[in-house]
């Protein structure tokens, strides 16, 4: 159970920082040219959240032979981890690493990255998910794979932009900031209801029927569902009230749509956490 427990934090630790990596990347090709005073932090925040997120992939992966082995030793076990190296999870490894470092040197160049290039390495990365876990066990395959990347590439976009909208509103001017808040939210308004309806096509595909909601991995799903709907209320507020007022330069409106920005962060991140912990305990079945 304590391997399990590790493994589990590990993986949402990756998660955190893959998705901050990728989203940051897409938000900066897609609206870096907005961007005057922290165009370089954002290109940094990726980079660095791309290396934090291989090293946390590795040292995940190698606690698959200590799941195997039922104890922490086992992680040296060369057997065990000859037989891991052998496992989907191998495969899901190297292509997220190779995603990732791909994303990395991208991001090296003095230049803005090019959106084709980004989304390109971003899709590799997300690959990975369809390698291993309750999508690549299931049928039919044609429909899950495409499924589960539209939707983590929408939470890649909206969970990456959230710490560059924050760095925007305290550090550039107010009408640039403005700019690029409201860019954001005229993609996001077209792009984010795709992630509710490749989730929900995804649970009706992995759970058969509402009797599934009634398992730990249906009940999982629920509380995954509980808060997209507490995030798509703060989107709304942040559309349609926060974010206009920070174009203005009202310092009070500036504080609480960053506060709201912190809130949708930390949201986000315990949807990741509990998605760590349905792939790493439960199962649809």
């Amino acid at each position: 159970m304590l391997v399990d427990g590790l493994s589990a934090a590990l993986r949402a630790l990756s998660f955190v920082a893959l998705f901050q990596a990728t989203g940051a990347a897409i938000y900066l090709a897609c609206f870096g040219e907005l961007l005057v005073a922290t165009r370089r932090a954002v290109q940094r925040l990726a980079l660095k959240s791309a290396l934090v997120a291989i090293v946390l992939l590795i040292v995940q992966y190698l606690f698959e032979a200590a799941r195997m082995g039922g104890e922490l030793a086992s992680v040296m076990d060369r057997d065990l981890q000859a037989l891991a190296l052998h496992s989907p999870a191998a495969l899901a490894l190297a292509v997220r690493v190779i995603g990732l470092a791909v994303l990395a040197l991208t991001l090296r160049a003095k230049s803005k990255p090019g959106i084709a290039l980004v989304v390109a390495a971003t899709s590799v990365v997300l690959l990975g998910f369809t390698l291993m876990g309750h999508t690549a066990s299931h049928s039919p395959r044609w429909l899950l794979v495409p499924l589960l990347l539209a939707h983590l590439l929408v939470v890649a976009f909206w969970f990456g932009a959230l710490v560059p909208l924050r760095l925007a509103t305290r550090f550039e001017a107010p009408r640039t900031a403005g700019a690029a808040i409201e860019a954001f939210s005229t993609a996001a308004t077209w792009i984010v209801p795709a992630l509710l309806v490749a989730g929900v096509a995804l649970a009706a595909v992995l759970l058969g029927d509402f009797a599934g909601l009634r398992t730990a991995y249906g009940q999982a799903l629920i509380i995954k569902f509980g808060g997209f709907a507490l995030l798509m209320g703060l989107a709304a507020l942040n559309k349609w009230r926060l974010g206009p007022g920070v174009t203005s330069g009202d310092a009070r409106v500036t504080r609480n749509f960053r506060r709201s920005l912190q809130v949708e962060y930390v949201l986000i991140a315990a949807v990741l956490t509990v998605t760590a912990i349905m792939t790493t305990f439960f199962s649809p079945d």
